[in-house]
């Protein structure tokens, strides 16, 4: 079982991402905007994946991004970004920042399900099927 952070400040998309996350198994935890996923993962550095919107109050995405990053503790963390107002160019750049995969909104259960399992069996933490 992964420990999963969700930073969503959308009430649906954090109640859709949790049940994908916790019908896979894992646990999950919802941050409701970037500065609260930063103080989180900071505070207990045990999180196996974020996945993360782009348009949040007090921290967005991207500065997450950056300040995660930027930070050694964080450097292998994988970290999903899920947005429905991006184009082409921003997905490039968030990708360049570090993010690890990029997800289209409105969240596909499929999709979500299938990144996750990307991302964790990479980290080594992804259950077997």
């Amino acid at each position: 079982m992964a420990k999963i952070l969700i930073a969503e400040d959308d009430r649906i998309s954090q109640k859709l991402a949790l049940k994908i996350v916790e019908e896979m198994g894992h646990q999950a935890f919802v941050s409701p905007h970037g500065k609260h996923a930063y103080e989180t993962l900071t505070a207990s550095n045990d999180f196996d994946l974020l996945l993360t919107d782009i348009m949040m109050p007090e921290m967005d995405g991207q500065q997450l991004i950056q300040t995660l990053r930027g930070d050694q503790r964080f450097a292998d963390l994988p970290i999903i970004i899920m947005s429905a107002v991006v184009g082409i160019n921003d997905i490039s750049n968030l990708l360049k920042l570090g993010a690890t995969l990029f997800l289209a909104k409105p969240l596909d259960r499929d999709e979500l399900q299938n990144y996750l399992k990307r991302c964790l069996l990479k980290k080594g933490c992804a259950q077997q099927d």
